[in-house]
């Protein structure tokens, strides 16, 4: 085998194993979906998931920290996206269901059989997430400096000191009004 054959093979090694991995964990989720625990099958189809996942955050710029992805496995194993958005297996153990959290409830975003479709889909609320997010920053007002506060603090101060001053000279006149009075 001459170098740019054995170069060529090696390069291509890895994606074959890697392809050789994925699809033997699919098949080893799916006899698991058979069997009894079938947690370890949903958290393996999760794990599929996220890893299909990854080239899409490796593309959400460093700066945007509104995602947070991450399996966890409680008595329902989820895949979260962010705070209110999440994947989860549904009845069968092997369909995907993106859903978001909302104030009036729970809602399907997604749900299929496929990766590529959930992935999909988690594209599009990436992508949604981050136009809301753009929106939201330039809707807000910048915070007024700090420098107009202190006008505002000089203002206050000189009212009260004038304030003293007419209240000291009303009572000044009254005492002499009294003592003039008397007299």
């Amino acid at each position: 085998m001459s170098d740019a054959q054995n170069a060529a093979s090696s390069s291509e090694s890895p994606m074959r194993l890697r392809d050789a991995l994925r699809k033997a964990r699919i098949e080893a989720a799916d006899r698991t979906g058979v069997v009894v625990d079938l947690r370890d099958a949903e958290v393996a189809r999760l794990e599929i998931l996220n890893e299909a996942l990854d080239p899409l955050f490796a593309e959400v710029p460093d700066k945007i920290d509104l995602f947070d992805r991450g399996i966890s496995q409680g008595e329902t194993p989820r895949l979260w996206i962010d705070v209110v958005a999440h994947v989860l297996m549904g009845r069968d153990k092997r369909i995907y269901r993106f859903v978001q959290d909302t104030r009036f409830g729970r809602i399907v975003l997604a749900e299929s059989h496929d990766v590529p479709v959930i992935v999909e889909a988690v594209t599009d609320y990436l992508a949604r997430r981050m136009i809301e997010r753009e929106h939201a920053l330039v809707a807000t007002p910048a915070p007024a400096p700090e420098e107009k506060e202190e006008p505002r603090r000089r203002r206050g101060w000189g009212m009260f000191l004038l304030g003293f001053i007419l209240g000291a000279a009303a009572l000044f006149g009254l005492a002499l009004y009294a003592s003039l009075k008397n007299l």
